[in-house]
């Protein structure tokens, strides 16, 4: 990815997927990094961060998206994806 936003290195959560940016008439697919950190130290949130390949979109200018998520909110999206996951799983 040129102009990345993000460090990606051999921690990152998953860095290599199929993303897609989708807006006010247009939807791009590229490759996408997703990771998930907490501060090394004194630890208040969960951070959620997703940055496209932007070399493959058009639309859209370089850039990542960040979600900052309590213990609680972290704990609920594990639980939704396990859930989804397992539906994936018994359907596949």
């Amino acid at each position: 990815m040129a102009d990345r936003i993000m460090k990606v290195n051999a921690y990152t959560t998953l860095d290599l997927l199929e993303g897609e940016a989708e807006g006010h008439g247009f939807t791009e697919e590229a490759y996408a990094v997703l990771n998930v950190t907490s501060p090394r130290e004194n630890p208040d949130h969960v951070s959620l961060q997703l940055e496209l390949d932007n070399t493959e979109i058009e639309e859209l200018k370089p850039h990542a998206d960040t979600v900052r998520l309590s213990a609680t909110e972290a704990r609920t999206l594990a639980e939704d994806l396990e859930k989804h996951a397992e539906k994936v799983e018994e359907t596949g």
